[in-house]
């Protein structure tokens, strides 16, 4: 059964040495990835094959974009593009890729969307967090999300690390590297994405854009399990089209990225359903071989119709595979 990969993240030379030089610091976890990272050619297709997955959808792990200035940003995303096509065209049946833009300069950002699309054949957008500590329903930006639309791609709204007021606020004080952890994948990166689509719902983002296709990851960010509350406390307010959950049959897709046990699964699969969720594994900070075993697992929960949804189908239709 061929095996699609969407949150699957690689980095280029170029791009840490210019943000190092800019005075972003790489946290240690991050430089121990970062030959992974870098791999784009016989270590990472070995590592897919270990795992039999057929196809990676790849995306930049832009820590330290931030303290980029627009031109600088918009240069080296342009290098990143033109590095990650090259790798593509070396391996067109193994690697995908989606877009990096930078967001400090919308319009700009709307022309490279377009160059990866139709000129390197990319399947999509991944925008990472906080733009300035603005969020994506923040109008600036609504040149990026009209231009997804009109390309008929969708984008992947991926985790950052926190603003630093928000750092210092909720992960503070804790002894040792406990503090940084828990504010990216123990715990604040989840709720970070979750408030981030909760504010795209709440805006009316999806209202104006009705074709606008958004995908988050780790089954979800933890909003299946509280979709219901939260959708009866948002109807409150009167200014939603629709139920928030709604959208999650609409506009919203989840991918199972760096989540490998049953009751996330169940729990998506209850929420929002298989029509809507496509398996990811998030390499290389999660390997392969666990998402390999993850699908394993499901196939005691998943009929073959759904696994074939599951770890391809929905993958297919919704990037035109």
């Amino acid at each position: 059964m061929r095996t699609i990969t969407l949150e699957e993240h690689f980095i280029t030379s170029n791009f840490v040495k210019t943000t190092e030089a800019h005075g972003h610091h790489t946290p240690a976890a991050m430089a121990r990835m970062q030959a992974l990272l870098m791999d784009l050619g016989a270590g990472r297709i070995a590592a897919m094959d270990e795992a039999g997955v057929d196809l990676q959808i790849l995306s930049l792990a832009a820590m330290g974009l931030d303290v980029l200035d627009a031109p600088t940003a918009t240069s080296v995303l342009r290098d990143v593009n033109d590095e990650l096509a090259q790798a593509i065209a070396a391996h067109p049946k193994r690697l995908g890729g989606f877009a990096a833009v930078n967001l400090k300069d919308p319009a700009g950002a709307a022309q490279e969307l377009e160059r990866c699309i139709r000129k390197l054949g990319f399947q999509g957008l991944l925008l990472d967090g906080t733009t300035d500590g603005l969020f994506l329903d923040d109008p600036r930006f609504l040149p990026v999300l009209e231009a997804a639309v009109a390309l008929d791609v969708p984008v992947y709204l991926h985790p950052a690390l926190p603003p630093e007021p928000v750092q210092q606020a909720y992960f503070s004080g804790l002894p040792g590297d406990t503090g940084f952890l828990l504010s990216m994948a123990g715990w604040g990166w989840h709720s970070e994405t979750a408030i981030h689509t909760l504010r795209l719902i709440a805006a009316g983002v999806f209202d104006r854009l009705p074709t606008l296709q958004l995908v988050i990851g780790h089954m979800g960010e933890m909003l299946p399990i509280a979709l219901a509350r939260t959708t009866a406390v948002l109807s409150r307010s009167g200014q939603l089209k629709r139920p928030a959950a709604e959208y999650f049959q609409t506009n919203i897709h989840l991918t199972t990225s760096g989540y490998f046990t049953q009751p996330p699964l169940r729990c998506a699969l209850d929420v929002v359903g298989i029509d809507r969720l496509m398996f990811s594994v998030d390499y290389p900070f999660s390997p392969n071989t666990h998402g390999r075993q993850f699908l394993t697992d499901a196939a005691g929960t998943l009929s073959a119709e759904d696994m074939a949804k599951l770890t391809h189908g929905n993958a297919e239709r919704l990037l035109k595979l």
